[in-house]
């Protein structure tokens, strides 16, 4: 007997009882069943993001694990890159309606145990498709909060979210078609963030009035790097014309001390012919007015709109409803013709290595995520329209 039906009464009507294993205990925020969203929008989401690689970036994965619960689904995905190819394993299936599932947080042969809440976590996939893991996480610092992030079109709302990152290690293996990848937290090290609120999600709905001004793109750029002492998130968002609408840049010391790293100045190191990243200069302010600088290197980029689900990806969507038990494999030549293309025109999840300068930091090596995303116009950086070049 499943946990949905074990909960449910005789009597009562199934599309008012949410009562499950989640309200035993007190973390209720409102007065309805835990299992019931805060919001009744269709695009509310709660999803966590991982990302592990090891110094020489020759591998790189991203993980993936999200609850639609007012699409009723739920999904998963693992995404590998090594040399020029990457692989990706998709799942998804139906959430259960009392919520019993997002304490186990699993779909499919895909689970994430939580050992030690905002410390350690174990994520595992069972072999499917060719594809496996079992890695154990552990965070190298406290968890990051960041500012809450809102995004507007037209009239509506595209995106009301709030998220957590953090910096640390993996041990483990990795399995790809056989091949196992050993996986030691003296070389493999990574970031991850869980996000909750609304995005969009699910299947496509009808758009009603057009947006005025319609959206002519977003530049983005996402770096949590982690140093021996301390680890840095940096988080901008900025519309065409270089607006910011999200400016959040802190670093984070071992013991917990939060500091504020003021108006980050960025320039990217684009490819030629490209919008691909081969690195960026990042110029902070520390609380005493003097200057920190990121010096960050791109070694290996994952592509996430190729088999990750996010930035108009054509062969998988978060949130929509595959049927029940679903998952597939796909695979990308990133260098072909069919997908060299596409690569430009995403979000780029990049193997960092950075060096910082200035106060409290001499030229110190650290490692981490470069994410980033040119899509559309962006005056800074010159680009006039969708497809204009570096």
């Amino acid at each position: 007997m499943s946990a949905s039906q074990s909960n449910r009464q005789p009597g009562l009507h199934s599309e008012y009882y949410g009562i499950g294993p989640l309200d035993e205990f007190p973390i209720h925020q409102l007065p309805q069943p835990m299992a019931w969203a805060g919001s009744s929008d269709r695009n509310f989401y709660d999803r966590c993001y991982w990302n592990a690689f090891d110094r020489s970036g020759d591998v790189m994965l991203i993980s993936s694990l999200g609850f639609y619960p007012n699409l009723g689904t739920k999904d998963a995905f693992m995404l590998v890159r090594r040399g020029d190819v990457q692989t990706a394993v998709h799942l998804s299936d139906a959430a259960d309606p009392n919520g019993a599932d997002r304490m186990a947080q699993q779909v499919g042969g895909y689970r994430i145990e939580v050992i030690e809440p905002l410390r350690k976590l174990r994520l595992v996939l069972e072999e499917t498709e060719g594809m496996a893991m079992d890695l154990t996480w552990e965070g190298s610092g406290p968890v990051i909060q960041e500012l809450p992030h809102v995004m507007r079109q037209g009239t509506g709302t595209t995106l009301n979210a709030q998220r957590f990152a953090q910096l640390g290690s993996w041990e483990g293996t990795i399995v790809v078609d056989g091949d196992e990848i050993a996986v030691t937290p003296d070389q493999w090290m990574g970031s991850r963030d869980r996000s909750w609120g609304i995005r969009p999600v699910g299947e496509a709905v009808p758009a009603g009035r057009p947006a005025d001004p319609e959206w002519q793109g977003m530049w983005w750029l996402y770096v949590p790097i982690r140093f021996d002492d301390f680890n840095v998130c940096l988080i901008i968002q900025e519309t065409p014309d270089g607006f910011r609408t999200v400016n959040d840049c802190t670093r984070v010391f071992r013991d917990g001390r939060v500091e504020q790293l003021g108006w980050p100045h960025v320039a990217i190191h684009y490819t030629p012919g490209t919008r691909v990243p081969t690195g960026a200069t990042i110029t902070a302010t520390t609380p005493d007015g003097k200057p920190f600088v990121l010096e960050v290197e791109s070694l290996l980029g994952v592509p996430l709109h190729l088999g990750g689900g996010y930035g108009g990806d054509s062969d998988w969507a978060h949130g929509v409803w595959n049927g029940p038990g679903f998952t597939e494999r796909r695979t990308y030549d990133v260098t072909s013709d069919e997908h060299k293309g596409k690569v430009t025109f995403g979000v780029i999840d990049h193997v960092g290595r950075a060096t910082a300068t200035g106060t409290g930091a001499d030229g110190i090596e650290g490692w981490g995520l470069f994410e980033h995303g040119a899509l559309g116009r962006h005056d800074p950086s010159g680009f006039k329209d969708w497809f204009d070049l570096a």
